[in-house]
Formats: C-alpha cells, sequence, structure tokens
C-alpha cells in the first residue's frame, strides 16, 4: 500500500494525493495551485498515469481541491468521482466559473502582451475549457454523509462532516488487504467549532494512518471580539470617510457568512442604509445549493419542516443586498457614489473580477479593503495583506493608498487548537500522522505540537514523496 503526496505539502493550495492499495489506484482531491511560485504545476505534465486512476473522492469543492479535475479530465480521465450531495452541486458551480475565468484570462493577457510585447511564460491556451468542465461534472457521482461507498473488493470510502464549508468532508477508507485492515483518514479541510450555517467538524476514534492538514498550525485564530462588532467598525469607519470597502471573498461559503453578518448588523440599524453587492455571477448559483440541501446546514439555519419551501436562505435575503452575475452590471459597480460594500471573488485576488474593484479602489485612501481568511503566499491578496506599497495588476503598478483591515474569525479554517481538538478523539496513536496543506512553518510547528503533546509519530511530506503504508 503506497500513498504518492501530489500537491499541497508544504505549501497550502494544489491538494492531490493517490493512494495504491488492494489492487486499486485512488486518487483523492485534484486541486489548482494557487501561489505565484507553484503556479507552474497547473501546466506540468500530471505526476502519476491518469490512464491508471480507478477513482477520485473529492473532499469539497474548494478551487484548491477541485480545480485542477477539468484539466485531468481534459487528458483522458473517465472514471468516476465521487463526493458528498452538496459538493457534487457546489464542484460543478466552480469548475465551470474556473473554465470561464481561465478562458478570459487567456484572452486578457494575450491582448495586453500584444501592447506590451511580451510573451507568457506558458502560452495562451486556457488550462481548460467550459466543456472540458461539463465533461468533468458528468463524471460526478454524489453520495451523502456516513454511506460507505464500495471501490473495489477490499476498499471502502465513507465521507464524515469536515466543517468546513456546505458539504465538506473527511474521509474513512477502509483497505483489507494481506489479511489485514487499515484505515487511513484524509482531512480534506477542518474547520471551526459554532460556526453559523455550518455543522461543526465530526470526529473519529480510530485510523492507522491520518493525513490532515495544518493551513493555521502554527496561530490561533486572533480574538478580536464577535465578528459584528469587527465588521460594524470597519462598514462604519470607511462610510464615514465616504469610500468603498472592498472584500475579496471566496465565493463559496465565506460570501455567504458575510452575508449573514451584515444582513445581522442592517437588521439591528448598526450599519447605514448602503448598497451591498456581492459581485459573482456563482453567487445565485450557490444559494440555490443552499436551498436544495438546506438539511445538510447548520441546525439554526435549517428550514423549518412544518413551512412550504426551504428557508435556509432567507437568512442571506435583507434590504439593500444585490447579488451581481452580468458583466455590464458588474462594470457598472465602477460608476456608483460611495459608500457602498462589494464582495467579489477570488478570495485571494488570484483572478477574477476581485482585481478590477482592486484597481479602482486600491488608490483610494478613503476605500477599505478588508481581508476576511487566509491568503496563500505569493498570492496577491498576501502582498497586499502583507502591507506592500506598491503592487502589480493586470500589468500596471498600482500604489496602496487605500485603508488594509483585517477581519478576524470568519475563517473556513480551524486553527492549531481546533486541529488539535479533532484528533482528540483517536482512542490509540495512529502509525503515522502525515500533515499536509499547510506552509512550512505552521506544518513543523504543528508537527513539534503534536510530538510533544501527543507523542505521535509525525511528517511532513515533500511534493511528491511516496510512503509505503503497513
Amino acid at each position: 500500500m503506497k500513498l504518492h503526496f501530489l500537491g499541497a505539502n508544504r505549501q497550502v493550495t494544489g491538494s492531490r494525493y493517490l493512494l495504491e492499495a488492494a489492487g486499486k489506484r485512488i486518487m483523492i482531491d485534484c486541486g489548482m495551485f494557487q501561489e505565484r511560485k507553484f503556479q507552474s504545476r497547473n501546466y506540468e505534465p500530471p505526476p502519476v498515469d491518469l490512464n491508471t486512476v480507478d477513482t477520485l473522492l473529492l473532499t469539497h469543492a474548494h478551487l484548491d481541491h477541485c480545480g485542477l479535475i477539468p484539466r485531468m479530465v481534459k487528458r483522458g480521465y473517465k472514471n468516476p468521482i465521487i463526493t458528498v450531495d452538496p459538493s457534487a452541486d457546489l464542484a460543478e458551480i466552480i469548475m465551470l466559473d474556473s473554465a470561464k475565468i481561465q478562458v478570459e484570462d487567456a484572452k486578457y493577457k494575450l491582448k495586453r502582451h500584444k501592447k506590451t510585447g511580451k510573451k507568457a511564460k506558458f502560452g495562451y491556451d486556457p488550462l481548460y475549457t467550459v466543456q472540458d468542465a461539463q465533461n468533468a461534472v458528468k463524471l460526478i457521482q454524489p453520495v451523502a454523509f456516513h454511506q460507505p461507498v464500495q471501490l473495489g473488493d477490499s476498499i471502502t470510502a465513507t465521507f464524515h462532516e469536515s466543517g468546513h464549508i456546505l458539504g465538506s468532508a473527511f474521509i474513512e477508507i477502509n483497505i483489507q488487504e494481506n489479511g489485514n485492515k487499515q484505515t487511513l483518514v484524509m482531512s480534506g479541510d477542518i474547520g471551526q467549532w459554532d460556526k453559523p450555517l455550518i455543522n461543526d467538524p465530526e470526529l473519529f476514534n480510530r485510523a492507522d494512518y491520518i493525513v490532515m492538514e495544518s493551513t493555521y498550525g502554527d496561530r490561533l485564530h486572533k480574538d478580536s471580539g464577535p465578528i459584528e462588532d469587527q465588521l460594524a467598525h470597519i462598514i462604519n469607519d470607511t462610510v464615514q470617510r465616504g469610500g468603498n470597502i472592498i472584500i475579496p471573498t471566496f465565493a463559496v461559503e465565506r460570501a455567504q457568512e458575510l452575508v449573514y453578518f451584515i444582513g445581522q448588523l442592517a437588521k439591528a440599524d448598526r450599519i447605514p442604509d448602503i448598497g451591498v453587492y456581492l459581485d459573482s455571477p456563482m453567487a445565485s448559483k450557490v444559494t440555490k445549493v443552499f436551498h436544495r440541501w438546506c438539511k445538510y446546514l447548520d441546525e439554526e439555519a435549517r428550514c423549518n419542516p412544518s413551512t412550504k419551501g426551504c428557508q435556509g436562505a432567507d437568512v442571506l435575503r435583507f434590504d439593500g443586498f444585490k447579488l451581481v452575475s452580468a458583466t455590464e452590471d458588474s462594470i457598472a459597480l465602477n460608476t456608483l457614489k460611495g459608500p457602498n460594500v462589494i464582495m467579489s471573488s477570488s478570495g485571494m485576488c488570484t483572478g477574477g473580477r476581485i482585481k478590477h474593484h482592486l484597481k479602482n479602489n486600491i488608490t483610494n485612501p478613503n476605500a477599505t479593503i478588508v481581508f476576511v481568511g487566509y491568503q496563500a503566499e505569493g498570492t496577491l491578496g498576501r502582498i497586499i495583506s502583507n502591507g506592500a506599497k506598491e503592487v502589480r495588476i493586470h500589468g500596471q503598478n498600482f500604489p496602496v493608498n487605500a485603508k488594509i483591515a483585517h477581519l478576524h474569525g470568519l475563517s473556513a479554517h480551524g486553527d492549531r487548537d481546533d486541529l488539535l481538538h479533532w484528533l482528540s478523539d483517536c482512542n490509540t496513536p495512529p502509525k503515522q500522522l502525515f500533515l499536509t496543506h499547510g506552509e512550512e512553518r505552521g506544518a513543523e510547528a504543528l508537527s513539534k505540537v503534536i510530538k510533544s503533546e501527543l507523542g505521535w509519530n509525525v511528517t511532513v511530506p515533500e511534493y511528491q514523496d511516496v510512503v509505503e503504508l503497513g
């Protein structure tokens, strides 16, 4: 039994693993590399022969976990993609949206380079097209939480709630091989406890091997008070200055949480009556997913079974809030008289409409750019949030005059103590714990804590490491 580490090793994005066991080759996640330093990996030939992969298991629908699936399909993968019900719907939205962005960005880059005489390092073909994404969607087979899926005569996979985003899961893989039963747990991304909209992460009591994320492995989430109080201060302060509040946000889950909290403030008259815009073609589609899979939401957000129709998304509606889908409506936001709140993706500012909103507001000292979650090393979001005085957007340099703010506590990732809590029900130590999906500093720090406090064997794998299990 072998486990290949093919992404998110000593860095955060590009989650991808290959398990060889009981005559089967199972890929877990196939995410896009988003850090600038590692983006070339998106274009490189696949590190394994895709014709030999029997099944792909998807923990959840974030781009750094599913974003290279259409490219995998483009290169010949034709077998099942198995994931939880809401993730099936969300992955379709994410992959199709990403495909459109890939095509649009490739065209924009070609147009820009023709003017400047530059040449693109990886050419001008998009990573994949809408057709490639559509072909990937056809391979998705949705399942429910806690429903064992037979992947062969000797392998089952069961998805459990990980509390990260709607439909997110950690996967328990049971393998019967050479008369021995081995259990491998793949964490996906682990969320926080007591969050609105999303259920708490579930726990597990045994595993022979664990692969766990370590995004916040070296830190605790800063306690800056209730999210509503932080957000009210940021909005009211910016409104007084007369500027816009620009929030780079992930279109799935983070955006919905922001809408929820801003809605709570608006309904309580804690902020002025200003326009609140979620500028994302995906937003209305995601809302429909929240409606359809209301039973997967936190109990307080679920629809009332005594009423007709799902009420789950009612917590995401309030006066002044508008969804923006059409390109011309997005462009029109630049001409609005402020102040307004404009939320747009991508959350790390690596692409999409947020770059245009940054261009139009980052030089304005009255505007505020608000970061609400983790910004991977090398991304534009990380550069801005770290205090850069000047940034490059769409081939142009812009001075950073806008105020930079951070909203703490909204991260979909658990912090160090949350990750330790997730391991706390394990009755006996695993043979090995592998830490991935974290920058080297964070993963190594968490490794030291777990070795010290739990006495477990812990490894932080390198990219393309192959480890014998059992």
